[in-house]
């Protein structure tokens, strides 16, 4: 199939083994595919991985910072290796690491860095060349609960007020939902579902409304306000929402009928269901 990935943060989730690494590594040009191809900013990753890795940056899951450096000489070193003048990548080292959070730390050698610590400096060392592109490798993985909402705040900061895309492998379900706009679902190699996480602009929202009593006057009140009602039985009735107008119509007809409403939920599976269902 052919995959688009163009939202300002993207999730890319899937069980260990589902082929989330596999995909960034074709996207890095860093591994032969056997069928198809990779566009990546308008380059093909295959045959011009050097012009791709010069627009994108990359913090991988694994532990890969040298210890002994500091946080600022690593990014300094990184900024002047992806050809930056000195004075260059002195700033831009110093105004990534501000963006993490790392600014009162840059001083410290990174082997006495925590480990949330140690994966905001990857996003640090990803950012110094001003990509257009990051890709962020199970960057919560192995955090404590005050180490990943740090994460994900960083993670926020960086697509939303950075403005740079972000593609971020996760295999957790609650950090792609608190960061990103679209996500891609991955099993077995292949993609098994790709969307966005927000409902589009035109897409209508059906609700289940679920009545005390008899829903008789709420359907009909709502039917003669232009709503598009099914009565399910007595009680239960499904609600087409295409605005916030319909919305507001369905709360003040439920309060001028006096019909109490018992409950209230999306009809169907919710974006967590069919997340999971695509993820096995």
């Amino acid at each position: 199939m052919t995959l688009t990935i163009d939202a300002p943060a993207t999730g890319l989730l899937g069980q260990n083994g589902a082929g989330k690494s596999t995909l960034m590594k074709a996207i890095l040009g860093l591994v032969r595919l056997d069928a198809g191809e990779v566009q990546v900013l308008g380059h093909d990753a295959r045959r011009e991985g050097e012009q791709v890795r010069r627009r994108i940056g990359y913090a991988p899951e694994h532990e890969c910072l040298p210890p002994e450096l500091t946080a600022a000489d690593l990014c300094r070193h990184l900024a002047e290796l992806r050809g930056l003048s000195r004075a260059d990548a002195i700033r831009r080292a110093s105004e990534v690491l501000f963006a993490v959070g790392l600014e009162e730390e840059r001083s410290r050698v990174i082997g006495s860095f925590s480990l949330g610590m140690r994966q905001r400096v990857k996003i640090a060392q990803a950012l110094v060349h001003a990509p257009e592109l990051i890709i962020l490798d199970e960057p919560t993985n192995g955090l404590d609960p005050a180490q990943r909402a740090e994460m994900l705040d960083v993670i926020r900061r960086v697509s939303r007020d950075l403005n740079v895309r972000v593609l971020i492998s996760s295999h957790i379900l609650d950090d792609i939902r608190r960061t990103c706009d679209a996500v891609v679902v991955m099993r077995n190699g292949a993609v098994k579902l790709a969307r966005p996480l927000a409902a589009e602009a035109d897409e209508a929202d059906v609700l289940r409304a679920e009545t005390v009593a008899d829903s008789a006057p709420f359907v009909a009140a709502m039917t003669v306000a232009g709503l598009d009602c099914t009565v399910l039985d007595t009680t239960t009735t499904r609600v087409v929402i295409r605005s916030e107008r319909d919305r507001d119509v369905l709360r003040d007809t439920a309060a001028s009928t006096g019909v109490g409403l018992r409950r209230l939920h999306r009809d169907g599976p919710s974006i967590e269901d069919e997340l999971l269902e695509a993820i096995g």
